[in-house]
């Protein structure tokens, strides 16, 4: 990079090196579902690696490797890398590094994750990104900044100094108080090198665990557009907060003045586990990788594909790749939230190991 490019966070649709994945096992939550699971890991494994190189952090790298071996193309498997670590999850969106770019190379930046405001076990998780920097799996300099809970499905960047959030997740008990919303923000601006935020007040989902984390809800997307969750049965019990966010989202400007273009996403058809509980789906969880928009579906096909030409209206020229994602909302998450990306810079040691 030239000396003259600034720091900052680039979007999510920025060319990436690597997508982080951690592993389900049988001393997670998974256990019931294990097979069920491993098999849609296996498909978001399959898809990531035949663009990008895939890092998987898991306690049982020999097992994983040889699973994979028996499902993935061998051009894929050498794109795949393993950090070994102890995981109380697999939440890689929330617990993984969040990366800036800058003159000097990427940053990789640390921060503490409680499990979504001490709800569940993390400790381990809360270590991965220092077990990544320990065994060298990614180039860049590493920064801790494990005094301050940030989880990296709670913000959006639109690689121009525009972070997306919302108060309902950030200001939530058992994250940063007693840090008002104004020292949040001073901290985030700081932080990401960020020029602005932008707080969505409204918009939840029922059975969500983070506190109404910004990429279940709306999300920035190129050419000043927003894809967000838009609930058109009045009978729903989120048709008053969604009307209200997207009320919020029409008022937003860019930093030019102009409105966002917004494009409407459906919401996913209610899905309740054994015991009756609405569970989180939610179609604005995908993730944007290199030439394709992974996105979940659920078995509704009618909806399923109408999510996908949104989708395709807000990425043009990328393929729209649905991955069944049913067996993950069971834990209050989807496609999104097991992923992290990783921008161009960062995989050098993972090139040079694909070589070998």
């Amino acid at each position: 990079m030239s000396d003259d490019i600034p720091t900052y966070l680039p979007a999510e649709w920025h060319e990436q090196d690597a997508v982080q994945l951690t592993w389900p096992h049988a001393a997670t939550d998974w256990q019931p579902i294990l097979a069920e699971v491993t098999s849609c890991y296996i498909d978001m494994a399959r898809e990531i690696s035949s663009r990008v190189y895939l890092i998987i952090v898991t306690p049982e790298p020999s097992h994983v490797r040889t699973l994979l071996a028996g499902h993935l193309p061998a051009a894929n498997l050498r794109h795949v890398t393993f950090c070994q670590a102890p995981t109380d999850d697999t939440w890689a969106r929330d617990h993984g590094f969040i990366t800036l770019l800058a003159s000097d190379g990427p940053h990789l930046l640390d921060f503490r994750f409680n499990g979504w405001g001490d709800k569940f076990a993390a400790e381990q998780d809360n270590r991965i990104c220092r077990r990544m920097a320990e065994q060298g799996i990614l180039d860049g300099h590493y920064e801790d900044h494990l005094d301050f809970v940030l989880e990296g499905g709670s913000i959006e960047s639109d690689g121009q100094g525009t972070i997306l959030t919302t108060s309902q997740c950030l200001l939530a008990p058992h994250r940063n108080q007693p840090l008002t919303q104004a020292q949040i923000e001073e901290r985030l601006l700081a932080t990401l090198h960020a020029k602005r935020i932008l707080w969505l007040d409204h918009g939840y989902l029922a059975g969500d665990d983070t506190d109404s984390h910004v990429d279940t809800l709306a999300r920035l997307c190129p050419d000043d557009t927003i894809a967000y969750v838009k609930c058109t049965d009045t009978d729903d019990e989120h048709y008053d907060e969604l009307l209200l966010m997207e009320a919020q989202l029409q008022a937003f400007r860019t930093t030019a003045g102009k409105p966002y273009r917004l494009i409407p996403l459906p919401m996913a058809k209610a899905v309740y586990d054994e015991d009756g509980t609405r569970l989180p789906a939610t179609y604005a969880n995908f993730l944007v990788t290199n030439g394709a928009v992974l996105t979940p579906t659920y078995g509704d096909t009618a909806t399923d594909l109408l999510a996908q030409q949104q989708l395709h209206e807000a990425f043009p020229g990328r393929d729209i790749v649905g991955i069944d994602c049913r067996p993950l909302i069971i834990q209050h998450g989807s496609l999104h939230c097991c992923t992290m990306q990783f921008p161009t810079g960062t995989a050098g040691r993972l090139k040079e190991t694909a070589k070998d």
